[in-house]
């Protein structure tokens, strides 16, 4: 175990260089210019050079990248060219918010998916399956830059049931956490049915039946078991992607997370926040793709990390 963590935690030190050389190379070929942006159109153009000269935007381009990567290796990510504040404080201000979100939308997901899932593999082609079937292709097809505005409009503005925006009480979370949530919950309770499928085909679920054990238990104890590690890996990535790329959930509830952070970041030109946010994005999702493959030996105890 250890040895396949190790060999792991190093695999991702290439992957984590290419994306911020990615990103670096991206911000800084975007149109614009943060110093024009920070003193507004109508600033002296002397003004404008002292203050790019100050920020340090008038360095080439590798010299640059250079003092950016020292910064990382050193666990300096920056200074915010908007606010002057540490890029590792402004990230970590937002992480609580983001986790919260994520945790809640996850929460919906699976609360609805497995359940639901489970009920349409035990009942294959029944109505109950089809009806299952039907509110997950919806829920799938049905974007969540729709689906939030009309949640915000049919129970915030018309029905005054929640707020619309902000952070603060557990209210404020409902609409953002069902608004991501519905479409992950679609897509796990799809996995969960046809994962389910597969296993109460097995001979198992058959011996399990006629030792005496209740459909019931049959179905929860020994199938439902041995067909979570599909199941798992898509929870795990979609954990992943929840937590770091919410960024049009965030925007339209004004959720105070890193996906909203990012989009500022990207209105101001703030390349050290953005890269920042990017590099944090890419360090989360590997970090749970990790987290999941740790996680099937738990679930399969003959999984082996040699």
């Amino acid at each position: 175990m250890l040895r396949y963590l190790v060999r792991r935690l190093a695999l991702t030190i290439p992957v984590l260089l290419g994306v911020a050389t990615l990103v670096f190379a991206l911000i800084h070929f975007i149109p614009g210019d943060p110093a024009q942006a920070m003193l507004g159109e109508t600033a002296a153009e002397e003004d404008v050079e002292a203050l790019r000269r100050r920020l340090g935007l008038d360095r080439p381009l590798l010299e640059q990248y250079g003092v950016f990567l020292s910064g990382i290796a050193r666990g300096d990510l920056g200074t915010s060219l908007r606010t002057n504040e540490p890029v590792a404080q402004a990230i970590l201000d937002r992480v609580p918010a983001t986790l919260e979100l994520a945790a809640a939308a996850m929460f919906v997901a699976i609360g609805v998916a497995i359940p639901l899932g489970i009920i349409a593999a035990v009942g294959r082609g029944t109505s109950v399956d089809h009806l299952a079937t039907t509110l997950a292709l919806m829920g799938i097809s049905v974007p969540n830059f729709w689906l939030g505005p009309l949640l915000a409009i049919v129970f915030a503005v018309e029905l005054g049931w929640l707020p619309v925006s902000g952070r603060g009480t557990p209210a404020h979370l409902v609409l953002p956490a069902v608004s991501l949530g519905a479409a992950l919950a679609a897509i796990l309770a799809r996995m969960t049915r046809a994962s389910l499928l597969e296993e109460l085909r097995e001979p198992y679920v058959q011996a399990a039946r006629a030792r005496g054990a209740s459909r019931a238990r049959a179905v929860l104890r020994h199938a439902f078991r041995n067909s979570l590690i599909p199941v798992v890996t898509l929870i795990g990535l979609q954990f992943g992607a929840v937590l770091t790329g919410a960024v049009i959930t965030e925007t339209i509830f004004a959720w105070p997370g890193i996906g909203r952070l990012l989009i500022q970041s990207i209105g101001f030109r703030d390349y050290p926040l953005v890269q920042g946010c990017i590099l944090f994005i890419a360090v989360t999702y590997v970090g749970m793709n990790l987290l999941t493959d740790l996680v099937y030996g738990v679930l399969d105890p003959r999984i082996r990390y040699d």
